[in-house]
C-alpha cells in the first residue's frame, strides 16, 4: 500500500522548513503528472542483492594494452570474496562522445584515438567484461560536465570554446566554470540529454543509468532552484519514460538512479524536489552525497515511504570529508556500521582505487590505501563488519571547489569548534552503529579521543560522555596530523595525499576511557566545558573501538 502523496509532501515541509509552504500552494492548482506505471520485473530489478556499488572514474591510462587496462580496472572485483556486486562507469569524458555517436561529435585524445584505430569501443567492451563477471552494470551521467584541456587528460580552464555552448548561450548557467554548466530550466538541454542518453541505452546492454548531480551544480540558475524545481523534475520523468520505452523493446527493465545531496536541506537548496520524485515513481536508487559521512537515510526514508526506492549512501575517498582522506579501515568500518545501522540498502564508493599497489605502479598510477582493498571484502554487511575495531568520528567542515550550492560541502558541520572564553560549554553528538553495550566481554578497549589544537593542559577541559564525567588517561602535546592545518584555513578537499607533517604544528591528543555501558547504538553526546582563559579549538572527536 502506498503513503498519500500528501503524507510525504508534509514530511518534506517538517524536515526542510516552512519556507517551502509558499511554492508548494503555489503549485496546488497545477495538474500533477501520474505515477509511472512500473512492472513487477522491475519491481525484482530494484530489489537486486547490491550491497557495495562502485562508481569508478575510468578516464586514466587511456591507450595502453586494452586487456591490460581491463585486468587493472577490474582487479578489486576479481578478488575472492569481494562484496561488490554494481559497477557504475563513469566514462562521459566532459562533453563530447567517447564511444561511437550518431549525435555527440567523438572527443579527441591521444590514447582513446590510439583504441579507436585497434577497432575497439571501450565502452562496450567494459559493459560486456562487467556482465561476463555477473556483476550489475549503470552508466554514470554527469549532469554538468566541464571540459577537459587541449590534451584530454584534465580540466581544461583555459580550454577551447564548447561548440553546442557556444551556439546556444541559453542553454547555459555562467558561474564558477567558465564556460558555464548545462541549465535544466532550458527545454533544449533536457531534450539534448534524454537524446544522448536515449542513443546509450539503445546500443549498449546497461541495467541503469544514474544521474549524477554531483558533477556539478548548480544545474539551475543560482537564488531560484526550489523556485524553478519542477524542470528537474521534468527531466527526471522524461529520462524514466525513455528508459521504459527502451526497456520495453528488449523486455528487460532498466533502472533509473540520481546522486543528490546527503540531506533534505541541501535536496531543496539546489532545487530537488524528492518528494515529487517518489510520488510519480521516477526513481530507483537515491545515491546520497558524496564526501559527507552525515547522510540523512532516516529523512529520506521518511519521505520516500511506499514506494521501492533504494537508499545508497556514498563515500568519495578524494574529495574526502575534510581531515579524512585515504584513511585506515577502522574509519571506514565505522562509517560504514553508521549507515547500515541507520537504514542503508547499498553502499557506494567513488574515486577508490581500483587495483593493488604494484598493479597501480605497472599501470603509471599512484596506488591509493591499502584500505580500499581491504573494505571491499568488509563494509558491504553488517554481519561482515561485527567485532571487527572500529573509529566513529564527528563529521568536519570543508569547502569543495566544483560547486555553487549545497552539493558536496559539509558547511553545517559541528567542526572544527571553538570554546572561546573560560566557562563557555559546547556539546557535540557522535553516532555510534555497534551496541557497545551489549558486547563488553568482546571488547577490549572504547577510547575518546579529542585533537585540539594548541597546548591544552589536561585541566582546561572538563569532559562528559552522555552526561558522565571522564578524566583524560593520556596527554600528548606533541600530536601531529598533516591534514589539519589551523592556523591556517582548511583547503578545499581533494587531491592526491600529498601533504607533509609540519614539524612546528600545535596539536594535543586527550584519551578518555569510555565505560562500553555509557555507550548508545545511535548518537553520544559529548560535552566539553573550558576552564581556561585561551581559546580552545576543537579539531576532532573520534570513538576508537577495540575489539578483543
Amino acid at each position: 500500500m502506498h503513503t498519500p502523496p500528501e503524507l510525504s509532501r508534509r514530511a518534506f515541509l517538517a524536515t526542510t522548513g516552512a519556507g517551502l509552504v509558499a511554492p508548494c500552494l503555489a503549485r496546488a492548482a497545477e495538474p500533477r503528472p501520474h505515477p509511472v506505471a512500473l512492472g513487477q520485473k522491475h519491481h525484482e530489478a530494484v530489489n537486486r542483492k547490491r550491497r557495495i556499488a562502485v562508481q569508478y572514474d575510468a578516464w586514466s591510462q587511456l591507450g595502453h594494452d586494452f586487456e591490460e587496462w581491463l585486468d587493472y580496472r577490474f582487479d578489486y572485483i576479481d578478488e575472492p570474496g569481494t562484496q561488490i556486486d554494481s559497477i557504475w562507469w563513469d566514462i562521459t569524458a566532459m562533453g563530447n562522445s567517447t564511444y561511437p555517436s550518431k549525435i555527440l561529435k567523438p572527443l579527441r585524445q591521444v590514447g582513446l584515438d590510439r583504441w579507436r584505430k585497434q577497432g575497439i569501443d571501450w565502452v562496450g567492451r567494459l559493459v560486456a567484461e562487467t556482465r561476463k563477471r555477473k556483476r550489475e552494470v549503470f552508466w554514470s551521467h554527469r549532469i554538468s560536465e566541464v571540459e577537459l584541456n587541449d590534451d584530454g587528460t584534465g580540466a581544461g580552464w583555459n580550454g577551447k570554446p564548447h561548440p553546442i555552448k557556444q551556439a546556444h548561450p541559453d542553454w547555459v548557467i555562467k558561474t564558477w566554470w567558465k564556460q558555464g554548466l548545462w541549465n535544466l530550466a532550458s527545454a533544449g538541454v533536457r531534450d539534448f540529454k534524454v537524446r544522448v542518453l536515449r542513443e546509450l541505452a539503445t546500443n549498449y546492454d546497461f541495467d541503469g543509468f544514474q544521474i549524477d548531480f554531483a558533477r556539478h551544480i548548480p544545474c539551475l540558475p543560482p537564488g531560484r532552484q526550489w523556485e524553478l524545481r519542477a524542470h528537474v523534475t521534468r527531466f527526471m520523468r522524461d529520462m524514466r519514460l525513455m528508459l521504459k520505452q527502451v526497456a520495453e523493446k528488449r523486455k528487460r527493465p532498466i533502472l533509473l538512479a540520481a546522486r543528490i545531496p546527503c540531506d533534505l536541506a541541501g535536496c531543496r537548496h539546489d532545487g530537488f524536489d524528492i518528494a515529487e520524485w517518489a510520488r510519480q515513481n521516477l526513481v530507483d536508487i537515491l545515491t546520497l552525497g558524496s564526501r559527507s559521512i552525515d547522510c540523512d537515510i532516516e529523512g529520506f526514508r521518511r519521505l520516500t515511504r511506499g514506494r521501492n526506492i533504494k537508499l545508497q549512501p556514498c563515500l568519495d575517498d578524494h574529495h574526502a570529508t575534510d581531515a579524512y582522506q585515504y584513511p585506515p579501515i577502522e574509519y571506514f568500518r565505522g562509517v560504514a556500521t553508521n549507515w547500515w545501522r541507520q537504514g542503508a540498502d547499498s553502499l557506494l564508493t567513488f574515486n577508490w582505487s581500483n587495483a593493488d599497489p604494484q598493479f597501480c605502479r605497472k599501470m603509471d598510477k599512484t596506488p591509493g590505501p591499502l584500505s580500499h582493498q581491504q573494505a571491499y571484502h568488509e563494509i558491504g554487511s553488517p554481519d561482515s563488519l561485527r567485532d571487527k575495531d572500529k573509529i566513529f568520528v564527528v563529521q568536519r567542515r570543508g569547502g569543495y571547489p566544483w560547486a555553487e550550492g549545497a552539493f558536496n560541502r559539509n558547511d553545517r558541520a559541528v567542526l572544527p569548534l571553538q570554546l572561546s572564553e573560560a566557562g563557555s560549554t559546547a556539546t557535540v553528538s557522535l553516532r555510534v552503529g555497534d551496541h557497545l553495550a551489549t558486547s563488553a566481554d568482546r571488547l577490549e578497549q572504547v577510547l575518546l579521543r579529542l585533537i585540539v589544537f594548541g597546548t591544552v593542559d589536561r585541566k582546561t577541559l572538563d569532559v562528559k560522555f552522555n552526561g558522565v564525567p571522564t578524566r583524560a588517561v593520556t596527554h600528548d602535546a606533541s600530536w601531529k596530523d598533516r591534514q589539519i592545518f589551523s592556523p591556517r584555513p582548511q583547503p578545499s578537499s581533494g587531491g592526491a595525499d600529498g601533504w607533509k607533517i609540519d614539524p612546528n604544528q600545535k596539536l594535543t591528543r586527550l584519551d578518555f576511557r569510555i565505560p562500553p555501558r555509557l555507550c548508545k547504538a545511535a548518537g553520544n553526546q559529548v560535552s566539553l566545558r573550558s576552564s581556561g582563559k585561551t581559546t580552545i579549538k576543537l579539531e576532532k572527536v573520534e570513538l576508537h573501538v577495540d575489539y578483543a
